[in-house]
């Protein structure tokens, strides 16, 4: 289930970000990016692979959606011991509780061997200092519902979803006018409610199936 304080809004990257960190010398290259899709997480992947051709490994980790209850999260050592790296970056992940992420770390041996332990330690030092100078911002979850009203109300109705921020997605006229929303989850009841005493009852609200 998703988190209880705030269910349908989560932390994301804002941009991206590099930073590069020195230990015992090896190059630890981390780059971070936001990605809502395993394929965009994969494409990012495939880019920084070709950014960093020459890197011993490209160790990644990604959660896509929201960082509590996606099933969409995966890592990889790409040639580490196993368990070293791709594991303790995704922990670092969901320990910051952030979704829409991905994380590449290009390694560049430098010769000195960091063992098991010191392995973990880097991988995921390097990706807490990542995540540390990453902007976020947040990902609203929403649902589309379609509203049917009269002619006469259709200003009533504009002024109270732009009240609310209520995305406009598409208008119809017909019989009648029929606004399709995009309506924050969690802000389905309150919406009803007010559009029931905004129109004195004339509008109707159909939302779509939860996902």
């Amino acid at each position: 289930m998703n988190s209880a304080s705030e269910p349908f809004h989560y932390p994301i990257p804002a941009g991206p970000v590099t930073i590069e960190l020195e230990i015992k010398r090896s190059r630890f290259v981390t780059d971070i990016a936001a990605a809502a899709t395993r394929a965009e997480a994969m494409a990012f992947i495939d880019h920084i692979k070709l950014t960093h051709p020459d890197a011993s490994h490209h160790c990644w980790a990604y959660i896509a959606g929201h960082p509590e209850s996606s099933s969409e999260r995966a890592s990889s050592d790409d040639g580490e011991p196993q368990g070293t790296a791709g594991k303790p970056m995704l922990h670092v992940l969901q320990h910051k509780n952030i979704g829409d992420i991905v994380v590449v770390i290009s390694r560049y041996f430098g010769g000195i061997k960091l063992g098991s332990g010191g392995l973990v330690r880097a991988y995921g030092s390097a990706v807490q200092h990542g995540v540390d100078a990453l902007p976020l911002t947040r990902r609203v979850t929403t649902r589309a519902a379609m509203i049917h009203i009269p002619f006469a109300l259709e200003n009533t109705v504009r002024r109270l979803l732009q009240t609310k921020s209520i995305s406009i997605k598409q208008v119809d006229y017909q019989t009648e006018v029929i606004f399709t929303v995009a309506v924050p989850c969690g802000d389905e009841t309150s919406l009803l409610q007010e559009m029931i005493n905004q129109t004195n009852g004339a509008a109707t609200i159909i939302m779509a199936k939860k996902e």
